[in-house]
C-alpha cells in the first residue's frame, strides 16, 4: 500500500523529512478495523512528533492522527461496525498513523461519519473535536446540555483547529458567553463566524482587554496557545473557584500557587490518554464522535476545513507541516485521495 513516512527526523524543508513509501497492507485482529483511508488532516502533534532529533527509525514511521474512510475489513471481535461503513477517527499515538492507504484502528475510538460531509470535511474533525469535547465537558466539567448557560469562557487561540470546534461546542451546546482570542483580522472574523461574542488579541494584555469589554473575570479558561506565556494572565482572570484547562505542554514550571487563594482548578487535556492507557471508558470517544456526527447532520455544528491541499503524498504533507509550523493557519489543513 502507498504511505508517507520517515526514517530520519529532519527539518520540513528537507525532502527526506517525509517521503512516499510502500508498506504491506495490515490485517485486522481483535477489535481493530482496517480502514481504506480517503482523507486525512494534519495537526500540530504531527509536527511535534516529526521535529528534528538524533534518532533513526529502523523501519519507516507513519504519522497522521486524523482520518476518514471506509471500513475494508474487521477483526473477529468487532461489534460496532461492518465492512463498507464510512468512518472518521483520530487513532492512537502509540500505533502507526493514518497517512497510508489502509490503516488499523480500534473500533472503540472510531465514529460513524456524518452523512452530510464528504471524506475531506469529515477528516478535519476527529482529533480537534475529541480534544475540544473532552476539554470542555470532561476536564472543565461544563454541562453539554446547557446547564451552565450564561457562564463565561475565555478560549485562548480560537482560530486554530481545536479552537474552531471549541467555540461551536461552547456556543451551541453549552450556551456559554465566549471570549475568543485571535491575533489577526482574518482569524478574528473566523472566531466571530463560529459563534464567539467577543474577540481579543492574545499578543496584547489579556486582563486589560477583558476589563475593557466589561468581563474582568471568566468562569472557565481553555488554553490552546502557549501555556507558559499565558498562565499568569489566565490565573488573574479566572473567577474564584473557576477552572483552567490547557492542551499545550509547558516548557518550564508553572506557578500553580497563583491559583491557591481562588481555589481554582488547573487541568490538562490530552485526547490520546484513553487509547494510550486503554482506559475502561475508552469507548467514550466512539460515543462522542457519533454524537458529533449527528449534530453536524442536524446543522448544529460545522466542519472546520481551512484548506484542502490536494492528494495524500509527501510533497503535500511537507507543505501542510510547513504551514502549521508557521503558526498562521485558520481551521484545518486536509489532504484527500491517493
Amino acid at each position: 500500500m502507498k504511505a508517507v513516512g520517515l526514517t530520519h527526523y529532519l527539518p520540513i524543508d528537507d525532502p527526506k523529512s517525509l517521503e512516499d513509501i510502500e508498506l504491506p497492507t495490515p490485517t485486522p485482529a481483535g477489535r481493530d478495523l482496517l480502514v481504506k483511508v480517503e482523507a486525512i488532516s494534519v495537526n500540530p502533534v504531527d509536527t511535534k512528533v516529526r521535529a528534528p532529533k538524533d534518532k533513526v527509525e529502523a523501519t519507516p514511521r507513519v504519522l497522521g492522527w486524523d482520518a476518514a474512510g471506509t471500513v475494508a475489513a474487521v477483526g473477529p471481535d468487532v461489534t460496532l461496525f461492518k465492512v463498507g461503513d464510512p468512518v472518521y477517527y483520530a487513532g492512537s499515538i502509540t500505533r502507526p498513523g493514518a497517512n497510508s492507504e489502509f490503516h488499523l484502528v480500534d473500533e472503540r475510538i472510531v465514529g460513524h461519519m456524518p452523512t452530510s460531509l464528504d471524506f475531506a470535511g469529515a477528516a478535519a474533525l476527529p482529533l480537534t473535536t475529541i480534544t475540544a469535547w473532552e476539554a470542555l465537558f470532561d476536564r472543565l466539567g461544563i454541562a453539554p446540555d446547557g446547564g451552565d448557560e450564561g457562564k463565561s469562557i475565555l478560549i485562548v487561540g480560537g482560530a486554530g483547529g481545536v479552537g474552531s470546534i471549541a467555540i461551536q461546542l461552547a456556543r451551541r451546546l453549552a450556551h456559554l458567553h465566549i471570549v475568543a482570542t485571535a491575533s489577526r483580522p482574518a482569524s478574528a472574523d473566523w472566531c466571530r463566524q463560529l459563534g464567539a461574542q467577543h474577540v481579543i488579541d492574545h499578543t496584547q494584555d489579556i486582563p486589560a482587554q477583558l476589563q475593557s469589554i466589561g468581563m474582568p473575570q471568566v468562569d472557565f479558561v481553555l488554553c490552546l496557545n502557549d501555556t507558559d506565556a499565558h498562565f499568569p494572565a489566565m490565573a488573574q482572570v479566572v473567577a474564584p473557584q473557576g477552572k483552567i484547562c490547557s492542551i499545550v505542554e509547558n516548557a518550564g514550571p508553572l506557578d500553580i500557587g497563583l491559583l491557591k487563594n481562588k481555589s481554582a482548578t488547573f487541568v490538562w487535556e490530552f485526547m490520546f490518554t484513553r487509547a494510550m492507557f486503554a482506559t475502561p471508558d475508552m469507548i467514550a470517544q466512539h460515543t462522542l464522535l457519533t454524537e458529533v456526527a449527528r449534530r453536524v447532520d442536524a446543522g448544529t455544528l460545522r466542519t472546520t476545513v481551512g484548506e484542502v491541499l490536494g492528494p495524500i503524498n509527501a510533497v503535500n504533507l511537507r507543505r501542510a507541516h510547513a504551514q502549521l509550523e508557521g503558526g498562521r493557519t485558520i481551521g484545518k489543513l486536509v489532504l484527500a485521495g491517493f
